[in-house]
């Protein structure tokens, strides 16, 4: 047995995971507190900061009483679970955290499951128990109803409950006896969660995930099954297809708090990085030059959502972004497939279009964020789900949706969810709120948000997870509004955005460039609407009354990414460069659309 323990955190998004494992850094003095500025140390890219979210796993380890404790933070989102399932293989056990108001939500679920098919033994920590009206002992009968219905085992039934406040440093086994450190957790994590056993034999190791450094190319991450990896040994490279590539390790580094470091071996159990390898994918094994045996590869969830993806052929091309053309786009996408496992690209061979396959909307999103951060420029369709033939019947997506909001908007948000062909199977008030589930088809979930925070005057927590395939459910009624679409490109004024006003609402603000072709506004009736919003008003030297009224403007509605994506129709792009997202129709010409309708 060695001094290791390997353990994965899972939760909800937003139930505190990253805080947590901040705290336990600074438990293992790893860096000085940083309570004061906030700011976590574990989320690191600009897009995770700003959104408060976890989208790529991370792996740390700290010392804690002659241990090395390697910790995982996972996302929460089931939109990234490719990144969930891969990282629980490098685990022995999750520390399961749980919301002391909220309870189970159903991202826990998704993860949790996963985690106990496996095996994992769970330690539960109910966090936030410093909330007002928190509620830890229904919620941890809740956790056990929640694992019993999962089919835990009887082992896994006897978990282990910590509660605290990650915020606040502290944890203790009875949540009215509040402590001043989260050492009852360290210690927990030593006493609950097996060590891993040292396997004698050859060398087995899955690849699980990957590093990435301008000087060393990629770099393999996984934790060793059996036996011992030293640097400057050959090793077997088994492909998923079962094709053997001989390999020699260069380097090897073994994970120390937030960094890594250099090591001559690693013995089976600790979760280490290779440097050296060359072709790997994610999922294939590194094993013995002589005699490899693989071990099996992980099986990640299908996609359920496509988006075109194209080069920038507005008017406006070329004038923000640095990567614009047709090759800088390809190899973009093609370096994404090395690291990102449940996305799929396909190239229409005639033509400078891609097929981009995700998990969802928010998996693609991210995606495009963090290429337009990049510099570049591209457009993208509306977001189609993906349909499968199951026995001669057509099928798609169905997801579990969870919607908790104030009780008296409840009635209207039923009606909306089911005219979108959602069920609803239960619903539950917890206090002043309500907590209502659907079972939705994925088509229904594009653009339901942005109208559920509206009808809920933006007090709705809305997830979803993705369930099954189940038969076709019908026609869902798309947005009845139409577009108002700029007739000729220049410049906007307020003289003419103020003359309009009453046909719609506008996305543009005056003084901003346009073109012909540009979605600006949506129209108030049925159809799209062309207009000129670069009508300047003519001066004379002759003064009229009535004629020189103030301009008064309605703020411009801005989108967001997700937005404008789950907004737009099938005739129509969202046209992203790094300072602007536009809408635009797909044809420009008034004339080129006339002639596609009448088709």
């Amino acid at each position: 047995m060695q001094n290791i323990r390997n353990i994965a955190i899972i939760a909800h998004v937003d139930h505190g995971k990253t805080t947590l494992v901040d705290k336990m850094l600074f438990a293992g003095n790893l860096f000085r507190d940083n309570q004061n500025t906030g700011e976590l140390v574990m989320d690191n890219n600009d897009l995770e900061r700003e959104r408060g979210i976890t989208i790529l796993a991370k792996n740390v380890s700290i010392d804690y009483k002659g241990h090395k404790i390697n910790i995982i933070d996972t996302p929460g989102h089931a939109d990234f679970g490719g990144e969930v399932e891969r990282v629980l293989n490098m685990a022995d056990g999750v520390l399961l955290l749980v919301d002391a108001f909220e309870g189970p939500m159903p991202q826990t679920r998704f993860v949790l499951q996963k985690a106990l098919e496996i095996g994992l033994k769970p330690i539960v920590v109910i966090n936030k128990v410093d909330k007002p009206n928190c509620r830890p002992d229904e919620v941890h009968e809740m956790v056990f109803d929640l694992m019993y219905n999962l089919d835990a085992t009887e082992e896994q039934l006897d978990f282990h409950t910590l509660y605290g406040s990650a915020k606040n440093n502290w944890m203790s086994e009875d949540w009215k006896n509040q402590t001043d450190n989260i050492f009852p957790l360290l210690d927990a994590i030593l006493e609950h969660i097996p060590a891993p056993e040292f396997i004698e034999g050859t060398p087995q190791m899955l690849i699980t995930s990957l590093d990435y450094s301008n000087y060393v190319g990629r770099i393999a991450v996984g934790r060793l099954h059996r036996g011992i990896l030293r640097e400057n040994m050959d090793v077997s490279l088994v492909k998923r297809d079962g094709t053997i590539i001989k390999s020699r390790i260069k380097e090897l580094d073994t994970f120390t708090g937030l960094g890594r470091t250099k090591t001559k071996e690693v013995k089976s159990g600790d979760i280490c990085a290779l440097v050296g390898i060359d072709g790997f994918e994610i999922g294939d094994s590194i094993c013995d030059i002589q005699n490899p045996e693989p071990l099996k590869p992980i099986a990640i969830d299908e996609p359920t959502m496509s988006m075109v993806f194209t080069i920038n052929d507005s008017p406006f091309f070329g004038k923000e972004g640095k990567f614009v053309t047709s090759r800088h786009i390809h190899e973009r996408l093609i370096k994404e497939l090395d690291k990102n496992l449940a996305l799929r690209v396909e190239k229409n061979l005639n033509s400078d279009i891609w097929n981009v396959y995700g998990r969802g909307v928010l998996h693609l999103s991210v995606l495009i964020e963090t290429m337009r951060r990049e510099g570049y420029e591209l457009q993208v369709g509306q977001p189609q789900v993906i349909f499968k033939e199951i026995d001669g019947v057509k099928c798609e997506p169905i997801e579990q949706l969870s919607i908790n909001l104030p009780e008296e908007a409840s009635g209207k948000i039923i009606e909306m969810v089911a005219t979108r062909k959602g069920e609803m199977i239960s619903m539950e008030i917890k206090s002043d709120r309500v907590q209502l589930e659907f079972n939705i088809p994925s088509r229904g979930i594009i653009g339901l948000r942005n109208s559920v925070l509206t009808m809920s005057a933006g007090e709705a927590i809305m997830s979803h997870r993705f369930i099954e395939y189940q038969p076709y459910k019908g026609e869902i009624e798309k947005r009845n509004n139409g577009s108002i679409i700029a007739m000729e490109s220049g410049t906007a004024y307020a003289y003419a955005l103020d003359k309009l006003q009453d046909r719609g609402k506008f996305f543009i603000h005056p003084q901003d460039n346009i073109y012909a072709g540009q979605v600006v506004g949506e129209n108030s009736k049925e159809g799209d609407m062309v207009v000129n919003v670069t009508k300047s008003k003519k001066l004379t030297n002759m003064r009229a009354s009535g004629s020189d009224d103030k301009v008064r403007l309605a703020p411009p509605i801005i989108f967001s990414l997700e937005e404008a994506l789950e907004y737009i129709k099938e005739d129509e792009y969202v046209e992203i460069t790094p300072s602007n997202i536009r809408l635009r129709k797909i044809l420009l010409d008034e004339n080129d659309r006339k002639r596609m309708a009448k088709k």
